[in-house]
C-alpha cells in the first residue's frame, strides 16, 4: 500500500509542477521564476493555496484574491500525473523491492525513476502539443540524455546490456520511421513527432520487443479510433489538424504497461512463443 501511496504523493506535487511547464514552456518563460501569480490580478500564490487538488477543492476553483476561475484543468493534471505515477510504480516497483543487493537496488532504482520522468515529460508534451501543436525541444531533446543516463548506468550495474541494446535499436527504428514519414507527407507529421519518436523508441525497447511492437502500433490505432469519431459526429474533416504526440505518447503508456502481455497472448493465438 504505501509502494503506491509515496508515488502517488509525488506524481501530485510533480504533477503540479507540470502545470507550471505547461504554461510556461510555450510562451519561452522560465519554469523556475519568478513564483505562480493569478494571470488575472498577479497576486503570487500562497503556500497554502498550492497544495496539489486539495488548495483548488478548498478554494472552490477561484483565486482567493479576485475569484476568478481557476481551470478544472489544474486538479485533473496534478490527479492524471499521480495515477500515471503509481502505475509506473506498480510496473516497474516489484524488482526494486525484490533486489537483494544493493547495487541491484540502484540498478532497478534508476529504471523507475527513468519512467517516473518519462510520466511527467509525457502529461506536459501531451498537453503542449493539445494547446500549440507543438512539442518543445526544451522538453524532448534533454529526453534523450536524461533516459540514456539512467538507463547506462542501469545496465552497468546490473551488468546486463540486452535491455540497453533494445532501447539504442527502439531509438533507432521508430525515428527513421516517422523520419520517413515526414518525408513522404510532411504535412501530417511534423519534425517534433520525429523526435519524440526517438524518446519513445528508447523506452519501449528497454521494456521488450513486445513493448515496441504494440506501443508503436497503439498510437496509429487509437489516433485513427478518435480521429474516426470526430468525423462521425462532425466535430472534425478529413483536413483538420489532430496532433499526433498525445496518441505517440498514449501508445507509448499502453506498450510499456501492458505491451508485453499483449505481444505475448497475441502469439499464443497461433501457437507461438515471445521467448
Amino acid at each position: 500500500m504505501i509502494a503506491a501511496i509515496a508515488p502517488g504523493v509525488l506524481g501530485l506535487i510533480i504533477g503540479s509542477f507540470v502545470n507550471v511547464v505547461v504554461y510556461r514552456v510555450p510562451a519561452g518563460a522560465s519554469i523556475v521564476s519568478p513564483p505562480s501569480a493569478c494571470p488575472q490580478c498577479g497576486h503570487a500564490i500562497r503556500a497554502r493555496d498550492n497544495i496539489p487538488i486539495l488548495s483548488w477543492l478548498l478554494l472552490r476553483g477561484k483565486c482567493r484574491d479576485c475569484a476568478a476561475p481557476i481551470s478544472w484543468r489544474y486538479p485533473l493534471v496534478e490527479l492524471g500525473t499521480a495515477l500515471l505515477f503509481v502505475a509506473a510504480a506498480v510496473r516497474f516497483g516489484a524488482p526494486l523491492l525484490n533486489a537483494t543487493t544493493a547495487q541491484d537496488a540502484i540498478a532497478e532504482g534508476l529504471v523507475l525513476l527513468a519512467m517516473l520522468y518519462f510520466a511527467a515529460i509525457s502529461v506536459a508534451l501531451s498537453l503542449i502539443d493539445i494547446d500549440t501543436h507543438r512539442l518543445p525541444n526544451r522538453i524532448v531533446v534533454p529526453a534523450y540524455l536524461v533516459a540514456g543516463a539512467f538507463f547506462t548506468a542501469s545496465s552497468i550495474l546490473a551488468g546486463d546490456y540486452s535491455a540497453l541494446l533494445r532501447a539504442a535499436i527502439g531509438m533507432a527504428a521508430l525515428f527513421a520511421a516517422y523520419f520517413a514519414m515526414a518525408m513522404v507527407y510532411p504535412g501530417g507529421m511534423g519534425f517534433g513527432d520525429v523526435k519524440l519518436a526517438g524518446v519513445i523508441g528508447i523506452y519501449l525497447g528497454w521494456v521488450g520487443w513486445g513493448a515496441l511492437a504494440v506501443g508503436a502500433l497503439s498510437a496509429f490505432l487509437l489516433a485513427g479510433v478518435f480521429a474516426a469519431a470526430l468525423m462521425l459526429t462532425g466535430r472534425a474533416n478529413r483536413k483538420s489538424g489532430i496532433p499526433f504526440g498525445p496518441w505517440m505518447l498514449v501508445g507509448a503508456w499502453v506498450g510499456i504497461l501492458v505491451g508485453t502481455v499483449a505481444f505475448e497472448a497475441y502469439l499464443s493465438l497461433f501457437g507461438l512463443s515471445a521467448a
